[in-house]
């Protein structure tokens, strides 16, 4: 499988929160994870951040995203994409429901090595959508 089938399988497995379990196999046991956003500080590992993405949609249930871009970066081993998420907040979460939607915008930059996702850096404002769905 190329660096970019893996990369779009597992951009599709993360995104509808099928979590590790799934996502696992395209990724090298360790693979690491970085944001700069509050929401995801705590979040060191690949495994951690797509079982976040798994608990998110279980608090905004109908949670989608419109793919912008999907790129390859041969030379440096890097996979980028583009996209916008988009989600209500329905269900449970930090603060009751409160029926709000968020629309924002993130780009995940995937290193790969050996045919492997071995760093994922996610490029996301949180505080924008934290903001819209009513949860500071």
């Amino acid at each position: 499988m190329s660096a970019m089938e893996t990369a779009k399988a597992f951009f599709e497995a993360c995104e509808a929160g099928e979590g590790w379990e799934t996502c696992r196999g395209h990724c090298a046991p360790n693979a690491t994870f970085a944001a700069q956003a509050g929401a995801l500080v705590d979040v060191k590992t690949l495994e951690q951040y797509t079982e976040w993405m798994k608990g998110i949609l279980t608090v905004l249930t109908d949670a989608t995203y419109e793919l912008k871009a999907f790129a390859e970066d041969r030379e440096r081993e890097q996979v980028c994409a583009f996209a916008t998420f988009v989600g209500t907040h329905k269900a449970g979460g930090p603060v009751p429901p409160t029926g709000r939607t968020t629309r924002t915008d993130y780009v995940y930059v995937m290193r790969f090595q050996d045919g492997k996702i071995v760093h994922m850096t996610k490029v996301w404002n949180d505080g924008y959508a934290l903001k819209e769905l009513g949860w500071v």
